[in-house]
Parts: C-alpha cells; sequence; structure tokens
C-alpha cells in the first residue's frame, strides 16, 4: 500500500468514527431530553371534571377559570402530594368511560360513591357528605315527599344517582338533561313538575344563583358521599388518599369548606357504607339495549322526517321570496338564511326551548314549548336556511332560455316555474338535497340536550347505567349507519328514476306492440 492510499485510508476512518460519535451523541442526547421532559410531565395529573355543577366546579364570570369546591380542594390535594393539577372539562356521563380508556387520571366533579360505579373504577376516601333533594316550584303543595312523585314529570341529569332514584319512582315520566341548571331550567318553565338533584347544587342555585320561584320540600331523599374517581388500579390512589387525609388533619379541609359552604364539616368516613354492601355491576342486556335503541331510531326518523319536510317547504318559500323583484323581502330572507347558517344549531335548540319560554315568562306571559314541537321547530329553522340557498341555486342554473320558451307557450310566471324551470330544478338539486336529508338524520343527536331519547340519547342512558361505553356506542353509529346508508340508497334511486336519459332508455328497450291482428 502506497504512503497516499494509507493516508486516505486513516482520513477516512478518523472521520468515520467522528460521524458515528456525532450520531450517537444526537441518539443519547435526543433519549436523555425525551427521559426528562418524561421526568417534568410526570407529576401533572389530568383530571376530569364537568364544570356546570355550582357550587362545586364552575368558571369564574371576571377570569373564566375554573372554581368551585371541588376545583380548590383537588388543588390542595395536588399540592399536599407535590403533584401539579390540570383539569380537563368532560360531560359528567363522559367522565367514567375516560377513567375506563385512561384517558384521565382521576376525576372530580360530585360523583357520588355507588357500588356499581365501583365495579369498573375507583374511588377515593369521601371527601364530601352529600344526599338527593326534591325541588318544586313555590306554587306546588302537592308534592312533599319522594311517594308524591308517582306519575309526575320529573327532570334529572343523566348519569347521576338522582336519575338512578328517579327511574325507581312508579308512573313518573323521566326528563333527562346533561346538567344540573338545565333540569331546574326545565322547572322553572313549568315543563316538568319536580327535579331530584344533589341538596348542596339545588341549594347553590336557590340561594347564590338568585333562581327565584322554586324550593326545596321534604328531607333528604339519600345520604351520600362524593368521591375522586380514579381508573382501576390506579398507583395515584395511594398518594391521593394521603395526601387527603393531611388536608383533613391539618384543617386545610376545614377552611375550603367553610369558604364555600359557611358551616364546619361533619365527620367523614374512611370507607363510604355503600362499598361494604354487596354489589355489582348492571349487565349489558343486548335484547334491551336492541329494543331501546329501535325505540330511539323510531323517534329519530319522525324528527327527520318532520323537520325535512317543513325544512323543504320553508325552504322553498324562501328561495322563492329570494329571487322575487322586492327588495325588503329579498333582505328579511337574506337575513334569516344567514342567522341560522351562522349560528350553531345546538345554540338555537336552546334558545327557541329554554330561552324564548324564559323570556316570555319575565314579561309575564305564560308560555311554554313541547319538546316535540320545539325540537321540530328548531331542526325545519335551521333545515329551510340551508335548502333555499340549494334551491335559489337550483332554480338560477337553469337557462335564461327556458322562461323564455314558457313564455311563448302562453304560460304565466307562476306556471311556467312549476311546468318547465322547478322540473329541471329539482333533477339537478336532487344530490345535495340527498346530503342534506343524511345530514339531518345524525343532526337530530343534537336534540337530546333538551331531554328528547332519540337514538343518541337512549345509548348515553345505557352507557350511564352499564359503563360499557364502546360496544354501546358502537351498536348506536351502526344504527346510524344502516339508516343514513338507506336515506342515500333512496336518494340514488329517485335520482335514476327522475334522470331523463335512463328513462329514454327504458323506453328503448320495451317492446314495440304489433300492429297484426289489430
Amino acid at each position: 500500500m502506497t504512503p497516499r492510499k494509507f493516508a486516505t485510508r486513516v482520513f477516512a476512518n478518523r472521520w468515520l468514527k467522528r460521524a458515528l460519535a456525532l450520531v450517537l451523541g444526537l441518539v443519547l442526547g435526543t433519549g436523555t431530553a425525551q427521559i426528562a421532559g418524561l421526568a417534568q410531565d410526570a407529576p401533572v395529573w389530568e383530571v376530569g371534571t364537568e364544570p356546570a355543577f355550582p357550587p362545586f366546579e364552575m368558571r369564574d364570570d371576571a377570569t373564566g377559570n375554573l372554581t368551585g369546591f371541588d376545583i380548590e380542594l383537588m388543588q390542595a390535594i395536588g399540592e399536599a402530594a407535590g403533584r401539579e393539577v390540570e383539569f380537563i372539562s368532560l360531560p359528567f356521563d363522559g367522565l367514567v368511560p375516560a377513567l375506563q380508556s385512561n384517558t384521565i387520571d382521576a376525576a372530580i366533579s360530585g360523583m357520588t360513591i355507588t357500588a356499581e360505579r365501583a365495579q369498573t373504577i375507583d374511588f377515593s376516601r369521601p371527601y364530601f357528605e352529600a344526599g338527593l333533594a326534591i325541588a318544586v316550584q313555590e306554587s306546588n303543595t302537592s308534592i312533599n315527599s319522594l311517594e308524591d312523585l308517582a306519575g309526575q314529570r320529573i327532570a334529572v341529569q343523566i348519569g347521576t344517582t338522582g336519575a338512578d332514584q328517579a327511574a325507581q319512582v312508579e308512573g313518573a315520566t323521566i326528563s333527562t338533561f346533561d346538567s344540573a341548571p338545565l333540569a331546574l331550567q326545565e322547572l322553572l318553565n313549568g315543563r316538568v313538575d319536580a327535579v331530584v338533584n344533589d341538596l348542596p347544587v339545588t341549594l347553590y342555585a336557590i340561594n347564590e344563583a338568585n333562581l327565584q320561584g322554586i324550593k326545596i320540600v321534604g328531607e333528604l331523599v339519600t345520604e351520600e358521599y362524593y368521591g375522586i374517581a380514579l381508573p382501576k388500579n390506579s398507583e395515584a390512589l395511594a398518594d391521593i388518599n394521603a395526601a387527603l387525609d393531611t388536608l383533613l388533619q391539618d384543617g386545610t379541609y376545614a377552611e375550603i369548606y367553610q369558604r364555600w359552604f359557611s358551616a364546619d364539616p361533619p365527620a367523614l368516613p374512611e370507607v363510604a357504607p355503600v362499598l361494604a354492601e354487596a354489589g355489582t355491576a348492571t349487565g349489558l342486556d343486548w335484547g334491551r339495549l336492541f329494543q331501546n335503541l329501535m325505540r330511539g331510531a323510531w323517534i329519530t326518523i319522525l324528527l327527520t322526517a318532520f323537520s325535512f319536510f317543513f325544512g323543504l317547504i320553508g325552504g322553498a318559500l324562501v328561495a322563492f321570496a329570494m329571487i322575487s323583484p322586492i327588495k325588503p323581502l329579498q333582505w328579511i330572507c337574506r337575513i334569516y338564511v344567514d342567522f341560522f347558517r351562522g349560528t350553531p344549531l345546538l345554540v338555537q335548540l336552546f334558545m327557541i326551548y329554554f330561552g324564548l319560554p324564559a323570556l316570555f315568562q319575565s314579561l309575564g306571559f305564560e308560555f311554554s314549548f313541547n319538546r316535540i314541537f320545539a325540537a321540530v321547530l328548531a331542526l325545519s329553522l335551521n333545515m329551510a336556511a340551508y335548502l333555499a340557498e340549494i334551491l335559489r341555486g337550483g332554480i338560477q342554473s337553469i337557462d335564461r332560455g327556458q322562461w323564455e320558451a314558457g313564455e311563448s307557450l302562453a304560460m304565466n310566471p307562476i306556471e311556467t316555474m312549476r311546468y318547465v324551470i322547478f322540473p329541471q330544478a329539482f333533477r339537478r338539486i336532487l344530490p345535495p338535497l340527498g346530503n342534506e336529508f343524511i345530514t339531518l338524520i345524525k343532526d337530530t343527536s343534537l336534540a337530546a340536550v333538551i331531554g328528547f331519547e332519540e337514538l343518541f340519547r337512549q345509548g348515553q342512558l345505557t352507557v350511564a347505567t352499564t359503563y360499557r361505553a364502546f360496544e354501546i356506542y358502537l351498536a348506536v353509529a351502526i344504527v346510524y349507519l344502516i339508516m343514513t346508508s338507506l336515506a342515500s340508497i333512496a336518494f340514488k334511486r329517485l335520482e335514476a328514476y327522475m334522470d331523463p336519459i335512463n328513462r329514454r332508455k327504458k323506453v328503448e328497450k320495451e317492446p314495440v306492440p304489433s300492429a297484426i291482428g289489430a
């Protein structure tokens, strides 16, 4: 080997070693950074809560931050345990599924410790003594106990022990809502006779939130204890219990309790009495689930059919008004379309069902919406805004010569629209009409927020008692998929039927009748 080749090889080996050392350093550095990041993230507890359960958890109007008894207590527990607490807002009926899937580390949201829940999640030692109370309108003198609720209309929050207790009342009609304030608003609007809910929450709504016209009757229906919920076999359980014990002993818990309830806290047991009783989680009855989903699907179909029918009529009227020569009418319809297309359907449902009755009652008028009427009205108004633009676009897409052809046949504008323009426009707008119909099938699930037990709500109610979220919501999704697929097939066949080319081919294939023997 020549000296030059030897020097070249040594030089190449040296750079190869340096490159390998650089790569190894980068790998080790990245790994160290990831480990350091994990170590830094480890002290954080992600805690789920529903910020619509005052005075336990709610949003401060001034700062927008979460506040409440549960929030302060959990922050104090995190400080005592040396952990940072990060709150995640979730609906109450979604807390247990989130814990089951380990999406969150814990949940604190005024959750009652029950034997059924303890089959699927773990609870800390009790941190609050509570109980269910019955709230009625101040003018109501016929309801004074749980027995008096037989055959009455009761509003509850979904997934709560109040909902479980109300379900045991004979002959009662139960309306479920996503939060306690909505259930109390339903009572205030006079659409139910009573609300079964946790006493502290109802007291706060009456005294602190200035909710007039409601009173609490009778004694506590039950005696319950709240606990911090955790995933099954969570390693954080021991740390949370130890921190909670510290707060109880050093007086921090009493200070927080006094600040929120202006009273001394009662003595709390180390284990909730209900956990000492024998109990098993409610099993998933597939037969009952199928019946409930079919009942909900039927309501979904009815909502969709009525809303689409009235929405199509309203959309056609608005579309005709928008292409009319009357400018004020055009402006009014444009404002209508922009409003209902530019605001969420959920907000429109709340405005119509909760807002309008509250507004009229504040003005001294007795006014209330039927739930079915309110749902169909909101869905129809929303659908009419979208269909109006579709119909307007379809009509204006027809060539101007078609209008002139109608005029040459001595047709007036209405006859030209009916016999010439609209049939052609309808064929063009069938695909977007089908899309809107399928969207409406899915949008009916929003009616659950006003207590409508359609398909999605039926699934929620079953999850609230069985805690089998994946299987149940998968079944709900399959039912929705079947309904939307059938609707898609129906609209495709209607398109094929109205296609003039296909109809001409069909006529050409038909045999010509013979003239022999005529």
